[in-house]
């Protein structure tokens, strides 16, 4: 499959790209990434290694597109949910066992 990154075109194949993630151990998870085989990697990483292109030149979302279209799963970066602040009294509340705080929560 022909597609473009950074400018520059390539041309992949879903054999291709498992063959040249083999052996690769797949590093910290901060934002999007994708499965190959039976692990997942950073999305930079990938492109980084498919392209031998610094991954400040592409954007994730060029190579998650070209995953994609290969037939890979792509999963998005995962947002923590926001924890709730509780002013000094509810959790003063909350220590106590005090039903109205514990739907504050």
């Amino acid at each position: 499959m022909r597609c473009v990154i950074a400018r520059y075109p390539f041309d992949f194949t879903k054999i291709g790209v498992l063959a040249s993630m083999k052996g690769v151990t797949p590093e910290l998870i901060t934002g999007d990434s994708v499965t190959i085989g039976r692990r997942r990697y950073p999305v930079k990483q990938v492109g980084r290694v498919l392209t031998r292109q610094d991954p400040r030149d592409f954007t994730s979302g060029e190579v998650v597109r070209a995953m994609t279209r290969l037939g890979f799963t792509c999963h998005e970066a995962q947002v923590a949910a926001p924890v709730p602040v509780l002013t000094p009294l509810q959790e003063a509340s909350a220590m106590l066992g005090s039903p109205a705080a514990a739907e504050a929560l």
